[in-house]
């Protein structure tokens, strides 16, 4: 693997990132709590490693494929937070114009192609825009993000198989949190080694510490750099844990509370604060005039929520036929 080594300034980059997702998600759980949001919220925190490493290792031409718990990926891939909080509320202003709520963020300008709420229902996406890549001669990478669950669904073996029969320009990242909405991996894959499944498809995969934010984009940084290069679809499996209930929903009862509390010891922010004050790169003064600008980055994204416009009744059916020339 090639060495990532980064400077100060890119350093303290991939902590603000990260914070602003935590605080991010925060408010979003305190204003759900409201009923300022509606619908279902799946929680990032805890795993805002993986997309911050991730989206820092791509492209801006690169395209990005989620699942439901995609406010992280949305936000590290530059979709500003204020279109994403609007989106949640259900407003004309969000990045989807309020009609796919948490679950289904999108914006085309980023080439970010949407939260999936099927699990596994983006891989298949993600096969075809790297086919369509690779037709038109683009040099471009499709990163598609999915949950440890993902790997029992029938479509993630055929996207696999595609990809490597066709040798496509996918890097498939596994967001391993180690559940399964309720379900411990034990409970629900018959081998826990992830990794194992892609070599059966021929398709080269790495395990990677995903709390580790640096490990992360190196990982990241070269598995893009080969499938870019021709060398065809690589599997990322990083290992993560969510600090929260799979969704606002969800009694959490099926884990124990001793686990959750391990993993918080391990929290990716906390580890990456503390590489930075090692390296004297980092102080208590930076980090709280950080939290404040990302506080009152949060507070405009509220706002830019409360303030937007809903759609008007005469968009009802906008975007949902197209009309057939005669």
């Amino acid at each position: 693997m090639t060495e990532h080594t980064l400077d100060a300034e890119q350093g303290r980059a991939l902590l603000h990132q990260m914070l602003r997702i935590r605080r991010f998600e925060e408010k979003a759980a305190e204003l759900y709590t409201q009923q300022k949001i509606r619908g279902f919220l799946h929680l990032y925190i805890g795993e805002e490693a993986v997309a911050v490493g991730a989206m820092a290792a791509l492209d801006a031409d690169d395209a990005v494929i989620t699942t439901y718990r995609e406010h992280g990926h949305a936000l590290a891939r530059g979709v500003p937070a204020g279109a994403i909080m609007a989106e949640m509320y259900g407003k004309a202003n969000g990045c989807a114009r309020g009609r796919g709520g948490s679950m289904h963020l999108f914006d085309v300008s980023r080439r970010f192609y949407g939260g999936y709420a099927i699990v596994s229902g983006g891989l298949p996406v993600a096969v075809g825009l790297a086919l369509a890549d690779k037709l038109q001669g683009k040099q471009r990478v499709t990163a598609c993000f999915f949950g440890d669950g993902a790997t029992d669904e029938g479509e993630f073996h055929e996207s696999l198989n595609l990809a490597s029969l066709w040798h496509l320009p996918v890097l498939f990242v596994c967001e391993n949190n180690l559940y399964a909405m309720g379900t411990a991996l034990s409970r629900h894959s018959a081998d826990v080694e992830l990794t194992h499944v892609p070599a059966a498809h021929g398709i080269v995969s790495e395990k990677v510490d995903g709390m580790d934010v640096l490990a992360v984009l190196r990982a990241c940084s070269y598995a893009a750099e080969m499938v870019r290069s021709g060398a065809g679809p690589r599997f990322l499996e990083l290992v993560t844990y969510r600090f929260r209930a799979h969704s606002m929903y969800d009694p959490e009862r099926y884990r124990p509370k001793e686990e959750v509390a391990e993993w918080k010891k391990r929290d990716p922010i906390e580890l990456w604060d503390r590489r930075l004050r090692a390296a004297q790169q980092w102080t208590d003064a930076q980090r709280q005039a950080l939290e404040h600008d990302v506080a009152a980055e949060v507070d405009a994204a509220v706002r830019d929520a409360e303030q937007g416009p809903l759609e008007p009744e005469a968009d009802l059916y906008r975007f949902v036929y197209t009309a057939r020339s005669s």
